[in-house]
């Protein structure tokens, strides 16, 4: 490549930051965008925008002013058919505009999954009104899990037992959708034994996929994730199928986080991002490639391994507790007293309930110790809160 490569970035969350690092050290020219300033990734980026990705001539704007070669969307909630339109016009939209379509909107992903790919899935209808949901939970059975058809992280997710659940499942996921299409997906609840996210890379060579990550999720949104998780091969080679599948059906080159439900020898299909994965954050001490590292290589037509290992490690989450503006964090030192513990604090410029702000990592012998390790030193991380914020 006789140029820096300049990349496009569309979101600058704490994935965002971490991508920015990976990129940079690769030699490439970052633009951050973000709806708020000083997210965490422009903090790092050579240039910096702030405007909704939802409003289409803004993004086109960014677009047509900084002439990316990449443009890489680090959120769902992206105005899409603009990325469809400036893919057309000769930009390069990671991985591609296809999968940035499918992947924000839970239903098209699950339709190609289960119609045009015949993957393995739970039992799931759609819904646009509490009748429609009334109608779906008696086609899945209960308990059924509600959520909107675009959202992140979680959120507007909720499990719902009987009937009385069904109206306060709506108005909770209504309430928590992104973008502007009041749909919810009404999917059967899998009693599985575990859930596990398959990063799995799509590169000029071919396809790698890095070792199972398993993860526990509360409120919708991960917890805390290890890695590598136990699973037969004849369960991983499943997995590894149905992800080989989708990421060629999607197109382009990047990192995917693929998850998956599984319930004995039964691997189901549970959902996609064309992007690096918050679970797979604990790739920032388990592997010698992060994720990042992976998504960066593939962006830019770089070697990505064949095989990729992983230490036993772990991931917490570290969450506030309350709205403010004025942040700062101690018992650090704590945090860090343990052989083999690390700690990302995302620097966020505000916090509010539940909001990540920072995730304590740990290697040990075994996964087990390493989550407690993680747990831990995330337990040990304080954040103190100034003026709150209105």
């Amino acid at each position: 490549m006789s140029h820096t490569a300049k990349i496009l970035l569309l979101g600058s969350g704490e994935l965002g930051r971490e991508f920015v690092i990976s990129a940079k050290r690769l030699g490439a020219y970052v633009v951050a965008c973000d709806a708020y300033d000083d997210a965490p990734a422009m903090q790092l980026a050579d240039a910096r925008e702030v405007f909704s990705m939802l409003d289409g001539e803004k993004l086109r704007d960014a677009a047509e002013r900084h002439r990316p070669d990449y443009i890489v969307p680090e959120i769902e909630a992206i105005r899409t058919s603009v990325l469809a339109e400036l893919e057309e016009e000769g930009f390069n939209v990671v991985p591609s505009a296809k999968a940035a379509q499918l992947t924000m909107n839970r239903d098209a992903i699950r339709d190609l999954a289960a119609h045009d790919l015949g993957l393995v899935t739970s039992k799931y209808r759609y819904a646009k009104n509490l009748d429609e949901v009334r109608a779906a939970a008696k086609h899945t059975g209960f308990p059924c899990v509600i959520k909107p058809v675009m959202s992140s992280s979680g959120k507007g997710q909720s499990t719902v037992r009987d009937d009385d659940g069904l109206e306060p499942a709506w108005d909770y996921a209504c309430a928590n959708m992104r973008g502007d299409r009041s749909r919810v997906i009404v999917e059967q609840f899998v009693d599985f034994d575990y859930e596990i996210t398959l990063l799995t890379i799509r590169h000029k060579d071919g396809v790698s996929f890095c070792p199972p990550i398993g993860h526990r999720q509360e409120r919708g949104d991960y917890q805390e994730s290890w890695q590598p998780t136990p699973m037969s091969d004849a369960a991983i080679a499943k997995a590894q199928d149905m992800a080989r599948k989708v990421v060629d059906e999607l197109g382009g080159h990047g990192l995917f986080g693929v998850e998956f439900f599984v319930k004995g020898k039964e691997v189901i299909f549970s959902e996609l991002s064309p992007r690096p994965h918050d679970t797979g954050m604990v790739t920032l001490v388990s592997q010698n490639l992060t994720e990042f590292d992976l998504h960066a290589r593939a962006i830019l037509g770089l070697p990505v391994p064949d095989q990729l290992r992983a230490r036993p490690s772990a991931s917490a989450v570290i969450l506030a507790s309350q709205n403010s503006d004025a942040l700062s964090y101690s018992g650090l030192a704590e945090a860090l007293s343990q052989p083999g513990t690390d700690l990302r604090i995302f620097s966020k410029p505000t916090s509010r309930p539940f909001r990540r702000m920072g995730v304590a990592l740990a290697t040990a012998g075994d996964t087990d110790e390493a989550r407690r390790k993680a747990r831990d030193a995330a337990a040990k991380a304080r954040i103190h809160y100034g003026d709150t914020a209105g």
